[in-house]
């Protein structure tokens, strides 16, 4: 109930008054090119994109707000209704689509770039020793699989696709796929074509 109440404060919100910066808009679009204050209203009621605006607005909040507050309260429940656990502190590039809900977690320090897709039972960590010790940077254009986990102070290239259950825990050239377990890297032109679309130019 509590959820519904949020979102309907939302809607109020945009109504009254309909502004969306660019990061906004270009996450909104991923969603079946979704756009303006109707197309919006709408994506509020998909899991994915509604929680990544909660997270686009913590981050721009002040520290200590009424905003900050709210949409941290959301956040909160959103993460405990759908089993995404994504700090707002990570930096994540506009055009970010959540494919499905269910579990997601990605430490606060990772790094992701534009128009990259994830999907449930996702991991991007980090590693505690040796010489991976760290957390990933990932570039433009990267689907990530179901199950796959993607961890340690590794740099994955744009326009990668990593396979369903696939354990990245090596440096990933561009233009490539990884697949498996350990995992192998396969050298592909377009390997995300098909896979990352409704891209807002």
């Amino acid at each position: 109930m509590k959820l519904e109440i949020g979102l309907s404060i939302l809607i109020f919100q945009i109504k009254k008054k309909a502004t969306m910066n660019r990061t906004i808009k270009a996450d909104l679009y991923r969603y079946n090119e979704l756009s303006g204050t109707k197309g919006f209203i709408r994506g509020l009621r998909n899991p994915g994109f509604a929680y990544t605006y909660i997270l686009r607005k913590i981050a721009e909040s002040k520290k200590y707000s009424l905003k900050k507050l709210f949409f941290t309260f959301l956040k909160s429940r959103y993460a405990n209704k759908y089993g995404f656990q994504i700090p707002a502190s990570t930096q994540i590039g506009e055009g970010f689509y959540i494919g499905h809900f269910g579990t997601i977690v990605i430490n606060g320090k990772a790094t992701i770039g534009k128009n990259c897709n994830i999907t449930h039972n996702v991991t991007i960590g980090q590693a505690n020793r040796g010489k991976l010790k760290g957390y990933p940077t990932i570039g433009d254009n990267v689907w990530m699989g179901t199950g796959s986990v993607i961890v340690g102070n590794i740099t994955i290239g744009s326009n990668v696709l990593i396979a369903p259950n696939s354990f990245v825990n090596v440096d990933v050239p561009a233009n490539s796929m990884v697949l498996g377990n350990p995992c192998k890297i396969i050298s592909k032109e377009n390997p995300c074509e098909g896979y990352i679309n409704h891209v807002l130019m």
